[in-house]
């Protein structure tokens, strides 16, 4: 009996949308492949990260918390002027005593609006070095501020918390009846807040911060959503990335629903976050229900997120967002938001990355620039890198492939570093590849930067290893040991030493429980076979050798996705050793990049470096020869001990002289501010 047509059309249908499903199923089996570890099951003990985490630990955190507090002597003009006219340096915590108080409209408020969210940020990260190093002094000072931001938000019967708005305008929260999201950062420091009391009750197993944060949570999502709740994205991108945290952490731990004094519903979290991503570019209905006004490219609202295919606007909020996006990917395995991250992630890195793993060229906005332009005056603020190193380690989770690890190392070693003072208490908001008078502060009218390095820093133990159900995966080469459980049945003890990144050479003991098969991934950074950047965005010239070896035999280096797998069956006492070639290289720019034509800079493993006018006179006239010979000289007294590179040079009149380089994270701490670059001009 023949079929009617319409009959074979319903089972053509059927069948394409089963083989399309299947297709991309396929094609998204290689989604969520990589897990970082616990910070609880990592330790660092490296000659080159540790000593900088003992200052981290002792000065740093101490530092941003009492500065934030107000304990500290200007030594900038604005805030010099501020001091004048005040009497007293601006107190973040002084807000929430305030509106604890019941104070409201008073038109006053210590700090900027977003002085709240460093607050948070700051607990953030000093609960994940509580993690690394318990210290019952940092708990006992954390614990007396979150004291004080509960009490605030008891002041408020909805459970809503922003000093800025309730001091100083409480009639337009979120943003509206003309007030101003990006300003206020009411959504911002929620999501900040959101994140800090996940990672103190990942510390301590204390609830009274995560209460905040959920009943403060629960009164948003009654408020912001769709039509008839409010139309309103965050002014600043991060609280889709913190929501989505509290989401993952009461779904893996239900039972902790129960220590929480107020109802807690994860899937709550998980819709704002959506809301947040997918209402980007969104502003209403025709006939003007449920409308808002765009906030344009500098908050990435010009069009839908999962429609833009670069990324675009102000480099930090753009950056959180891209990590957001990349986060929820790894939760839905959703393909529209994993070429959004794609698109977001080759656009950054294949056209509008700096050698040194800045981002955001442009200071007006604080924006990136269009593809290509890459000056080495450029804004290149600390904040905006270390989003993108938290952007890249994400997309590494999602992908599994080197490359991304190439370029969270390529921050941490450069822009990461120059962040922060080697004495642990000045920083760098802007980090221009170039300057004639460039000074670290102690203190900032806008010091974000420094929340932000606590948060990297103290989050970076548990990137350095990942692992899935087959295989561990080396990351990152840092002196550690971290404890691996695959599966049921296997358990892996890995402990790393190296002297990296001065020292190229990376020995790997693997010490399962008991034999066991499984891949172990060795990352073969893209440097060290000739691949300065994965899309050509730099090149360069390195003529050394990656080596292998597992128990003293050699193995072939045939990186896939960007790294050297090792499958076998592993026994205690096995042991990889991994040889990464050092010397000096110099690097070119791809010829679209035209600020630089014409120029070279120089590296070693992953260290960038610069001409400081400390060590050279006349630094901005010097060019060098392609191709003359670097050496490359470990100094332990200079700057706590780094390589330098020197080489031959020419002045201005054309006179022959000797150049030395030191790491780019280095500049500014010796007591002095010269001139120093990164790019030199050829002869």
């Amino acid at each position: 009996m023949q079929k009617p047509a319409h009959f074979i059309n319903q089972i053509l249908l059927v069948s394409l949308l089963i083989s399309g499903q299947v297709a991309l199923a396929q094609r998204l089996k290689q989604a969520q492949v990589i897990h970082p570890l616990n910070l609880a099951n990592v330790a660092i003990d490296d000659p080159f990260w540790s000593p900088k985490y003992r200052v981290w630990d002792a000065v740093t955190v101490f530092d941003v918390l009492d500065k934030l507090e107000g304990k500290y002597d200007p030594d900038r003009p604005d805030i010099k002027e501020e001091k004048a006219k005040t009497g007293r340096t601006r107190n973040a915590f002084l807000n929430f005593d305030l509106v604890a108080q019941g104070k409201k409209n008073i038109d006053a408020h210590d700090g900027p609006p977003w002085y709240d969210g460093l607050v948070y940020e700051t607990i953030t990260g000093a609960s994940d070095m509580l993690q690394q190093h318990p210290d019952l002094k940092l708990e006992k000072k954390l614990d007396g501020y979150i004291n004080r931001i509960a009490a605030a938000q008891a002041a408020d019967p909805d459970g809503y918390l922003n000093t800025y708005t309730t001091l100083t305008r409480p009639d337009k929260r979120w943003g509206i009846n003309g007030g101003d999201d990006k300003w206020q950062h009411d959504i911002y420091n929620s999501g900040m807040l959101v994140e800090a009391g996940v990672h103190y009750y990942k510390a301590t197993g204390k609830t009274k911060l995560l209460n905040v944060a959920v009943k403060l949570s629960n009164y948003i999502y009654t408020q912001i959503g769709p039509a008839p709740k409010l139309n309103v994205i965050p002014g600043h991108a991060g609280p889709e990335w913190a929501m989505l945290t509290m989401y993952q952490l009461f779904k893996d731990h239900p039972e902790l629903k129960r220590k929480i004094n107020v109802p807690v519903n994860e899937g709550h979290y998980l819709e704002l976050a959506r809301f947040w991503i997918e209402d980007r570019g969104n502003y209403g209905e025709a006939d003007g229900s449920h409308a808002r006004k765009s906030d344009s490219s500098y908050n990435q609202d010009q069009m839908p997120v999962l429609q833009q295919t670069t990324i675009e606007g102000h480099a930090v909020r753009a950056t959180l967002l891209a990590t957001g996006v990349t986060q929820m990917a790894l939760m839905n395995n959703d393909a529209r938001y994993i070429k959004t991250a794609d698109r977001y992630w080759n656009n950054m890195i294949g056209k509008r990355m700096f050698i040194t793993g800045g981002e955001g060229a442009i200071a007006d906005g604080e924006r990136f620039g269009r593809d290509y332009f890459l000056p080495e005056s450029a804004y290149l603020e600390t904040c905006a890198a270390i989003g993108a190193g938290f952007f890249s380690e994400k997309m590494n989770e999602l992908h599994a492939d080197g490359k991304y690890m190439d370029e969270l190392e390529r921050v941490i070693y450069n822009n990461l570093l120059s962040g922060i003072s080697l004495d642990g208490n000045h920083y760098f908001y802007e980090n221009p590849l170039a300057a004639i008078n460039h000074p670290r502060w102690a203190w900032h009218s806008c010091p974000c930067c420094p929340p932000m390095i606590l948060k990297m820093v103290s989050a970076l133990p548990q990137y350095i290893y990942g692992y899935n159900s087959k295989a561990v995966y080396v990351n990152l080469f840092i002196s550690s040991s971290a404890n691996i459980k695959l599966d049921a049945k296997t358990n892996v003890r890995i402990h790393q030493e190296t002297q990296y990144p001065w020292k190229g050479g990376v020995k790997i003991s693997v010490n399962p429980a008991l034999p066991a098969s499984f891949t172990l991934n060795v990352r073969i950074p893209g440097w060290a076979q000739g691949r300065e950047n994965p899309f050509g965005l730099y090149q360069s010239d390195i003529s050394g050798q990656v080596t292998l070896t597992v128990n003293g035999k050699a193995i072939p280096v045939n990186p896939v996705n960007g790294y050297a797998a090792i499958s076998r069956t592993w026994k205690k006492g096995d042991v990889v050793l991994l040889n990464l070639p050092m010397q000096p290289r110099a690097i070119t720019p791809n010829e679209a990049v035209k600020t630089v034509q014409g120029k070279i800079a120089f590296e070693s493993g992953p260290v960038v470096y610069a001409l400081e006018g400390l060590d050279n006179a006349d630094v901005n006239s010097y060019s060098v020869k392609p191709g003359d010979a670097l050496n490359l000289t470990y100094r332990p007294r200079l700057l706590n001990g780094v390589n330098v590179i020197t080489g031959n040079a020419t002045d201005s009149t054309r006179k022959p002289i000797k150049f030395t380089a030191v790491p780019f994270y280095s500049i500014g701490n010796r007591g002095q501010v010269s001139p120093y670059r990164v790019w030199l001009k050829k002869e």
